[in-house]
């Protein structure tokens, strides 16, 4: 017996569309916040990784080029922070290697060559030298600044330095072995001359880069070289500087390290 053809469309029909409940539209919202937070949250990641590993990458390839450069420099007997006859230096170049760090404290395998000039694309290669602030060895105030995370890092643990810790600047004719400051082995304490070894600042203090650093209008009587960074570790909220005071200088006659140096390096306790 043949079905009704009324009846056969009424099956056929869809069922009818439910309306929306609060619930529903509820669920949707949540959803996509959901999804909106797992995108933020990969972009955020990506963003990490690039600053903390490409960035690295970056730099280390660039300190290379700049260290091997600076050696080459030094290898025909040329030093960039040679001493004019009128006892000034001739203009150096930014974004150049003038010398090279290790601190012993931070490991035997910390060494970074020291740039000119500490615009974004100084720092990309290394630490770099505040162009307006003394030279290596010289009276007054030798100021360095560097990245804390990314784009090489070479001051991450710069807040691992403590009282006394030396901290080393090899030239093209010198070794300059300069001391943290602090009173009592404390780094925070300021010794005689009124300087402690370790502060926090704001970002925008530039007494720290004075002649005698929080000391306007007064004349240097020691050499001391100040080493600025970040702070807190991924922030620049703050400024962290670490103070040390010229203690001993050695003549570079080769390219091996003195005995004294690499005394240094024994002499730091755990």
């Amino acid at each position: 017996m043949a079905r009704d053809r009324s009846a056969t469309a009424l099956e056929d029909a869809p069922p009818p569309a439910r309306a929306s409940s609060w619930g529903d539209k509820v669920r949707f919202v949540v959803r996509g916040i959901g999804q909106t937070l797992i995108t933020a949250g990969l972009v955020v990641l990506l963003f990490v990784v690039y600053e903390v590993y490409v960035t690295n990458y970056f730099a280390d390839q660039a300190q290379t080029k700049v260290k091997h450069a600076l050696t080459k420099y030094w290898q025909n007997h040329k030093d960039p922070l040679l001493t004019l006859p009128d006892g000034k230096v001739a203009k150096l170049a930014t974004g150049v290697g003038i010398a090279n760090l290790y601190i012993p404290r931070l490991g035997r395998d910390f060494a970074r060559t020291i740039v000119e000039g500490t615009s974004d694309a100084d720092l990309a290669k290394g630490p770099g030298h505040y162009e307006s602030t003394a030279l290596p060895g010289q009276l007054g105030n030798f100021a360095v600044a560097g990245h804390r995370v990314g784009k090489g890092e070479p001051f991450l643990n710069l807040d691992q330095l403590r009282a006394g810790d030396a901290v080393i600047v090899e030239t093209e004719s010198h070794w300059y072995v300069y001391r943290v400051k602090g009173a009592n082995g404390d780094i925070t304490a300021a010794d005689s001359d009124g300087i402690p070894g370790r502060e926090i600042v704001a970002p925008g203090d530039a007494t720290v880069l004075l002649a005698v650093p929080d000391h306007l209008d007064t004349r240097p009587d020691e050499a001391l070289m100040t080493m600025t960074t970040c702070h807190p570790k991924f922030t620049a909220a703050k400024r962290m500087i670490v103070y040390s005071q010229l203690r001993q200088t050695l003549p570079r006659t080769s390219s091996a390290r003195p005995a004294q140096i690499s005394a240094l390096y024994d002499g730091v306790s755990a």
